[in-house]
């Protein structure tokens, strides 16, 4: 497919044929039924390259519907660069009407962050993924690492969370962390922060995970149990930011960013933020 078709395919409201969108749709019912597995599907050229957020995308576009309501979320942000885009294009192909409050949202596409609040069992949240694989980092043979999920040999893991634990005092793995899901499945959560993992667990929201490069989709369903790799001796904690809190809410219970080389700390989920201070 060339780059003239898929500007047509744009303007046409098709960026998605009907066969490529059952195809998904196939493959996410699987993953919603096989809670954490990689499901693979064929992955289609889409106008944002692999990597940044294909997967995402594909996967919003075949389970939207006209009479749906999405929200797009980059880093907590309704109005970055890539959630406008990404909002207008979906809307355009779709019919679909747009939202920045996640209560509104019946879709909500997000780029590494959970909104703090409004997602209930009418919610469907897409997590865009870099990399699905989550032992990628102790193993790189594509064979062993089926070996190891399809006998639930995640010892390697546990092995590398040790030593992450012995060298530094803590286990320093922020973005990302693995989790175990359905007591079966160690999955990537993608790189949402640590303080976005506990709402995972048995959340009232249908969960979806896409990665274009890769050409996989996973799932974690409502009320599914979702546990963070840790030791018993070992608490898993969320990031804390010494009581800091928003310079424009005032608020401390969100998840908090710093700007850069300044003290100033504001909420990384600017719809929440706002309603906080009542403008939205």
């Amino acid at each position: 497919m060339t780059l003239s078709d898929l500007i047509d395919r744009h303007e046409s409201g098709e960026l998605l044929d009907e066969f490529a969108k059952r195809e998904i749709r196939r493959a996410t019912l699987a993953a919603v039924a096989i809670p954490g597995y990689q499901v693979p599907f064929g992955s289609r050229e889409m106008p944002v390259a692999r990597g940044w957020g294909s997967g995402g995308l594909q996967i919003t576009l075949a389970v939207t519907h006209d009479d749906d309501t999405v929200k797009v979320i980059d880093q907590g942000d309704d109005d970055g660069v890539n959630a406008v885009n990404l909002r207008r294009l979906v809307t355009s192909s779709t019919g679909a009407d747009e939202t920045t409050t996640a209560s509104e949202a019946t879709v909500t596409q997000s780029r590494h962050r959970i909104p703090e609040d409004g997602l209930d069992e009418s919610s469907i949240l897409v997590l865009q993924v870099p990399v699905p694989e989550p032992l990628r980092g102790v193993e790189r043979d594509m064979r062993e690492l089926a070996r190891m999920h399809a006998e639930a040999d995640y010892s390697r893991m546990w092995v590398s969370l040790y030593e992450d634990k012995v060298r530094n005092g803590v286990i320093t793995q922020t973005t990302g962390y693995p989790c175990l899901v359905n007591e079966r499945y160690v999955v990537a959560t993608t790189p949402i922060p640590r303080w976005d993992i506990p709402r995972l667990h048995d959340a009232p929201f249908l969960t979806l995970f896409g990665a274009g490069r890769e050409k996989r989709i996973y799932a974690i369903p409502p009320y599914t149990i979702v546990e963070p790799l840790t030791f018993e001796d070992v608490p898993f904690e969320v990031e804390d930011s010494d009581g800091a809190r928003c310079s424009l809410c005032g608020k401390s219970e969100s998840f908090l960013v710093s700007l850069p080389n300044s003290t100033t700390w504001l909420c990384s989920d600017t719809d929440w933020c706002a309603r906080q201070r009542g403008s939205r």
